[in-house]
């Protein structure tokens, strides 16, 4: 009887662990849908004051972290914390470090340092997400015959991957030019994000097009550049975007009208930033904000891009 007793005892008890871990499961599934599903992303995207968003990432990072490791096989939190490495080191590391003096270089050096391994971070993790939803990716990509055959079976789903991967892929390589580990990747993060427009050009509206002027009037022609589709995606930006589009206007001002020396085109565009008003499209209120400071950033700074204008008196 007594055997029976603890054998009972011990089988309830398991009962009522597992029907605990199943309710644990259950409530951090719940509370990562909840953080990462529709809407979700307008609390940060949507906040009309950088720095609040700035010093609150870092938090909300590590706590998508802690949610991702207890449940590491969440899509939403795979897609969402490694984004936001990404989002946090483009828009607060590194664009900060690049408005910083001449004469502090060695803060500069290290916070573009830091923001490199904050995109590497940010890779892993959706490289990671890739890997689960198509078993064998990373080894796909490495492979130039069977790339583009592998990227066939994605789908429309799998866009959000594709373009935070490879945004932080191509943002890390910017910091680190002579890294060949990253150069080497080129190929594949080009056979991705093309990928991605095929399957849906209208990703965020127009982001897949603010992102291509950049990617085609950055990279050399034999790795893929080329400023007509450049020009191209430009118009397509400000089109869908009806005009509102900051970045567009930013990436033409620095990826193309700086190389050609074209200071009155790059007036003009900076000019067209600074006036679009950033509560027209709550979705992208803060990154208008943030660029339009780039912006003005630019237009104050404009001497250090172009050989022809004055150096200031106070330099």
């Amino acid at each position: 009887m007594k055997t029976k007793v603890v054998l009972i005892g011990i089988l309830l008890f398991s009962c009522l662990f597992l029907y605990s871990c199943s309710i644990n499961r259950m409530a951090m599934n719940m509370i990562a849908d909840a953080l990462t599903g529709e809407g979700s992303a307008d609390v940060f995207a949507g906040d009309p004051d950088p720095q609040l968003i700035g010093d609150a990432l870092p938090f909300a990072i590590k706590m998508y972290e802690a949610l991702l490791s207890q449940n590491p096989t969440h899509q939403g939190l795979m897609l969402t914390t490694g984004s936001l490495f990404i989002m946090y080191a483009n828009a607060f590391v590194q664009g900060s470090a690049e408005k910083l003096a001449h004469y502090e270089w060695q803060q500069r050096e290290a916070a573009l340092a830091r923001a490199k391994q904050l995109y590497l971070r940010g890779i892993a993790i959706l490289d990671n997400a890739l890997e689960a939803r198509h078993r064998g990716f990373r080894q796909a990509m490495a492979n130039e015959e069977v790339r583009d055959s592998f990227l066939r079976r994605f789908r429309r789903e799998d866009v959000g991957l594709l373009y935070w991967a490879v945004a932080g892929g191509l943002s890390a390589y910017s910091i680190d030019l002579l890294n060949f580990e990253l150069s080497a990747r080129i190929p594949e993060w080009n056979a991705m994000i093309h990928r991605a427009y095929e399957l849906d050009p209208n990703f965020g509206g127009w982001a897949l097009n603010e992102f291509f002027i950049i990617f085609y009037a950055s990279l050399p022609e034999v790795l893929g550049g080329n400023l007509e589709l450049a020009r191209h995606h430009f118009r397509l930006a400000v089109e869908k975007s009806g005009g509102t589009s900051t970045s567009a206007f930013l990436s033409y001002a620095r990826n193309i009208d700086i190389p050609a020396q074209d200071y009155d085109n790059f007036r003009y565009n900076l000019e067209k930033a600074l006036a679009i008003d950033v509560d027209v499209n709550v979705s992208t209120r803060l990154v208008n904000i943030i660029n339009q400071r780039k912006a003005r950033w630019l237009l104050d700074n404009a001497w250090l891009y172009f050989s022809f204008l004055p150096i200031p008196d106070d330099f």
